[in-house]
């Protein structure tokens, strides 16, 4: 199985790894930091650079039973046991991990004000959804949504990764939001802390601390059937230099 070096670390850039397998389908390496699509959050983009220079483009990772597959430009290249680096997309992941934060703090505002849970959401580098199960909902409630969202940003509250064993987070529904079924099947969960405000089950990336998230705005609403709702934010751009 592949080391996801981005469950600990999501600002890790450059790695070096080992190929574990390669087929025309894609490389595995014994590690990488490349986060394959799942959970609403697509797929880093990147680089790998062999041995001998050559530099082929990333443009797709998905997770497979035996690990992370990488999905290359110009086939597969390299041999199990080669010695290679690899490089992120560092814009577009840190454009993910700040939606992605955002998403979750959006949906510890709507816990809270309106006891609604999550059942589905989608994030892009541009902008990102989340459907709620509420009946009642307008525009002036989605307005409120955000401020409470853009209150938690200026509150500059941390975020950290911690784990509990799935049995223990099944007793507390505030952990998991997501519907039922959209649950990993792992026995350890992994869970985003933003400390003093939320805490959800989530296997993706995240920045460290609420403030570079940034400012959050609405940019739309839609009906997506009587109880589900989809709210669309953007983000304003990042105002201090990325990591």
């Amino acid at each position: 199985m592949t080391d996801a070096l981005y469950l600990s670390n999501a600002y890790l850039r450059r790695f070096d790894a080992e190929i574990a397998s390669a087929g025309p389908e894609g490389i595995q390496l014994d590690r990488t930091a490349f986060y394959p699509s799942g959970g609403g959050q697509p797929s880093d983009r990147g680089h790998l650079i062999f041995p001998d220079g050559v530099d082929v483009s990333v443009v797709d990772v998905h997770k497979t039973p035996e690990g992370i597959l990488h999905v290359l430009e110009k086939g597969t290249g390299g041999i199990p046991g080669q010695h290679i680096s690899g490089e992120i997309d560092w814009a577009r992941r840190y454009a993910h991990m700040r939606y992605h934060t955002a998403l979750h703090i959006l949906s510890g505002v709507a816990y809270r004000e309106l006891g609604s849970g999550i059942t589905g959401n989608q994030i892009t580098a541009e902008r990102a959804r989340m459907d709620f199960a509420i009946p009642d909902f307008d525009r002036a409630r989605a307005d409120e949504l955000i401020e409470g969202v853009n209150a938690v940003v200026r509150e500059h509250r941390p975020v950290t990764v911690r784990y509990l064993p799935r049995a223990e987070a099944e007793k507390d529904p505030t952990l998991v939001r997501v519907a039922q079924e959209l649950m990993p099947d792992v026995d350890v969960v992994r869970l985003i802390d933003i400390e003093g405000f939320d805490v959800q089950a989530d296997g993706g990336t995240h920045v460290a601390n609420t403030s570079e998230v940034g400012n959050a705005r609405l940019e739309r609403i839609e009906n997506k059937g009587s109880r589900n709702k989809r709210l669309y934010l953007v983000l304003d751009p990042p105002q201090a230099p990325l990591h």
